[in-house]
């Protein structure tokens, strides 16, 4: 009897040990994004001379550092190890940060105990911290777009995209999977847009799949955008998608997952009033080029 209770308390202590490691680490995550499929599904034409020219998949990679209150997502970049005596490739945390239209690469910070999330990038050679959180937030495919009172963008896209709210709907799953030994949950974010395509208005239908786990105890999500519940590890769309690869149960400092204090806050609708005006220059720009190059 003393034997039994003594083998119970080694697989409890065993089993708390276990659940404390899990509650840091690091997961790498891989994109594989068909450019091609993208743009399309998004309504920007693609010739097939262009087609012939981009390639068929592009591939990223992206690190999770997590602790038990917060957590940080970065695109991660391999570097050689000149350490190492057989010259092995090793994967280097590099931040690359392009606050270009569409996204870019940005650096994320999550907070747990509020779900909160802070993106942080470049634009315009000032580094910038903007608030925001875990949510379905669907975003407007002709966001960033250039359009002169509606015409740029019908003579350039067959399908345009209406400026009206999509209709959201969350479609949750009894299906299962495991993703880096963690059990997963399957839902689906189907979304339905109202369009004009070759002149006539039509509902556009998209999914989006996500895998989640309850298993790490934290919600996250590698697109705050795209988030019901839990960790998501996998992200499944049309043109594209990212799944974790690995998991590594270690110490991370909170410095590693610490938003940088001398980035500059910006609200949602300040920062697509930059990128609006930004682009206005390029257009601009471009359109004085142009002339100059017709005159000689």
């Amino acid at each position: 009897m003393k034997k039994t209770f003594v083998a119970f308390l080694s697989a409890m202590a065993l089993t708390i040990s276990v659940q404390a490691q899990k509650k840091s680490g690091a997961i790498q995550y891989q994109t594989s994004i068909d450019p091609v499929a993208m743009a399309e599904a998004s309504g920007f034409p693609i010739s097939e001379e262009m087609k012939a020219r981009m390639p068929k998949s592009i591939k990223a990679n992206y690190e999770l550092l997590y602790n038990a209150t917060n957590a940080s997502f970065m695109p991660v970049v391999e570097t050689e190890d000149s350490n190492s005596g057989g010259g092995q490739q090793g994967m280097g945390r590099m931040m690359m940060r392009f606050g270009g239209i569409g996204g870019g690469n940005k650096e994320y910070y999550y907070t747990f105990a509020d779900q909160k999330v802070v993106e942080v990038f470049d634009l315009m050679d000032t580094t910038y911290v903007m608030p925001t959180k875990l949510a379905v937030n669907v975003v407007n495919p002709n966001m960033g777009r250039p359009n002169n009172g509606g015409n740029q963008n019908q003579s350039t896209s067959a399908v345009q995209f209406l400026n009206v709210p999509p209709t959201i709907e969350v479609i949750k799953s009894d299906e299962t999977k495991k993703i880096v030994n963690l059990n997963c949950n399957k839902v689906t974010i189907k979304t339905i847009r109202k369009a004009t395509v070759l002149g006539m208005e039509k509902d556009i239908t998209d999914e989006t799949v996500l895998w989640y786990t309850n298993d790490l105890g934290f919600s996250f999500s590698p697109d705050p955008n795209l988030w019901t519940e839990g960790a998501v590890l996998a992200i499944e769309k049309k043109g594209g998608g990212m799944l974790a690869t690995s998991i590594e149960y270690r110490g991370v400092s909170a410095k590693d997952v610490s938003a940088p204090k001398k980035a500059i806050a910006i609200t949602p609708e300040q920062y697509q009033a930059k990128q609006a005006a930004m682009m206005a220059r390029f257009r601009n720009n471009g359109n004085r080029q142009g002339g100059a190059m017709r005159v000689n």
